[in-house]
């Protein structure tokens, strides 16, 4: 086993059992904030299960994606690998956030231009396809490995050291530290950008129009007036004798109403 500093979780220490537990029970935690929200969403605006599955699992794909480029970024150098995955981590939730935003509004303005109605975020077709969430969670991880890749560009700018020395330096117990940087923190963060990030994903349904995987699109109104119509379109079973019988009943009716009335006075 390597020895572990002074100060600081040793080498291996992010995947050891103690750590591994800590990772499981952040993974329940943090996503149970996603089926928190759905209970918070409308009533009207609701998903459904399926959709909700849809939507949250592109997320889990991309933030284990994360996790597990930080769990080897961290071990690669000498130094306290929970410190440097800590410094991973602020940095994905502050700079890195502004990059998947910044994906996500650019991927989406690309595939509505193209209209590859597949790949739009949150849209899966009426019935909903699993092709259209494969499709999205391929761009859904392209966009995190842009992410990581601007961050880990970011980490090569001298001067982090320090700050890695000050972030955990006065805390001597290796599992405290373990338990603040794979639980505590991670938690909370990760908490609120997947409630902000399954916003930015997730179908918009107050939007008017609807937007079918076939590429028309359906509004609402278009849809009651349809509806409309059929329930009060006239029966095509009954005897046209006796239809024009009662459409010219109903034009003397008409007529004798809006004859004028005159009424004497003496």
């Amino acid at each position: 086993a390597a020895p572990r500093p002074a100060h600081g979780c040793g080498s291996g220490a992010l995947l050891g059992r103690f750590g591994v537990l800590l990772q499981a029970l952040l993974a329940l935690c943090a996503f149970s904030t996603l089926m928190l929200k759905r209970f918070k969403e409308p009533k009207a605006e609701r998903r459904p299960w399926r959709i909700w599955f849809y939507d949250t699992s592109k997320q889990a794909i991309g933030a284990l994606f994360i996790h597990f480029a930080n769990v080897f970024l961290s071990d690669l150098t000498e130094e306290d690998p929970c410190s440097l995955y800590l410094i991973n981590f602020i940095l994905d939730a502050t700079l890195g956030m502004l990059l998947i935003w910044l994906g996500v509004k650019v991927v989406s303005w690309i595939v509505q231009h193209k209209k590859y109605t597949y790949l739009v975020f949150g849209e899966y077709g009426d019935p909903p396809q699993a092709a259209a969430w494969i499709g999205q969670c391929i761009l859904y991880l392209l966009i995190m490995v842009f992410e990581k890749t601007v961050i880990s560009l970011v980490l090569l700018i001298p001067g982090w050291t320090k700050l890695q020395q000050i972030l955990l330096g006065y805390i001597p117990n290796p599992q405290l530290e373990l338990v603040l940087v794979m639980f505590v923190v991670p938690f909370i963060v990760n908490a609120i950008m997947f409630w902000v990030v399954d916003s930015l994903i997730m179908r918009k349904y107050k939007q008017k129009d609807t937007l079918d995987i076939n590429g028309s699109i359906e509004t609402p109104r278009v849809r009651r007036t349809e509806e409309s119509q059929v329930l009060l379109s006239p029966d095509m079973d009954f005897d046209q004798s006796e239809s024009d019988q009662d459409i010219s009943g109903l034009r003397g009716t008409n007529q004798k109403m809006k004859q004028p009335s005159y009424q004497v006075v003496i």
